[in-house]
């Protein structure tokens, strides 16, 4: 639990404890990254607003190194707060102030998703060959695509799905942890960015496919 006030941060430490977890508490974002090295922490809440190293440094320092979930706890609640959240690796993100129940079942959910994740996947996408697990994707002379935090979201939503209709609420609320007030080329964007790096032709894909006014699918 990383939040510079010790107030936020002793109440949801208790909630935790009582909810059956394990917590230890810091205030600021340098002493965060040390104590996840040491630990190795099954999951991260994360404060925005930190002194010295803020929130989205932390994450974004913390994902270079581990696979460790993140879930955003903070004030800012902006659409584009959350997003840079989202962009830079976060799990899920809950503003302030919140409810405890809310809290927990959030943790709860991104808990699940992180071990359904932990099944290895290995599919080829076009002439490349995506690891979900390594969170690699690798063209058949060997050169590196690479992709953004959201995209791999996306394709580990979608990869692990093949030949189903992922809605497209069901794909915002997994990537972003809900689909309310998002604006509806946010997966076409995203898609259209996917197909570009993965599909032989992208204006003709063959293996990220839109079924219009529902979702998406991946055809293998």
């Amino acid at each position: 639990m990383v939040d510079d006030d010790p107030t936020v941060a002793d109440v949801v430490g208790r909630y935790l404890v009582r909810d059956g977890h394990t917590v230890e508490c810091v205030h600021d974002g340098q002493e965060a990254l040390r104590r996840i090295a040491e630990r190795q922490p099954d999951l991260v809440v994360l404060d925005l607003m930190l002194p010295g190293i803020d929130g989205l440094e932390v994450c974004r320092r913390l994902r270079e190194r581990w696979p460790i979930p993140v879930v955003m706890l903070t004030a800012l609640g902006d659409e584009t707060d959350r997003l840079a959240g989202f962009e830079i690796g976060a799990d899920d993100y809950v503003t302030k102030p919140f409810s405890m129940d809310e809290l927990l079942a959030r943790l709860r959910a991104t808990s699940r998703r992180v071990a359904a994740g932990d099944e290895p996947v290995v599919v080829a996408v076009g002439d490349v060959t995506i690891d979900l697990a390594a969170t690699t994707a690798v063209l058949a002379d060997g050169t590196a695509v690479h992709l953004t935090p959201t995209e791999w979201k996306i394709l580990d939503v979608l990869l692990r799905r093949p030949g189903k209709l992922v809605a497209s609420d069901a794909l915002l609320t997994a990537v972003r942890g809900s689909s309310e007030h998002t604006d509806p080329s946010y997966l076409r964007i995203y898609l259209a960015q996917l197909r570009r790096k993965l599909e032989p032709e992208p204006s003709r894909p063959r293996h990220l496919i839109t079924e219009p006014g529902m979702g998406y699918r991946y055809r293998p």
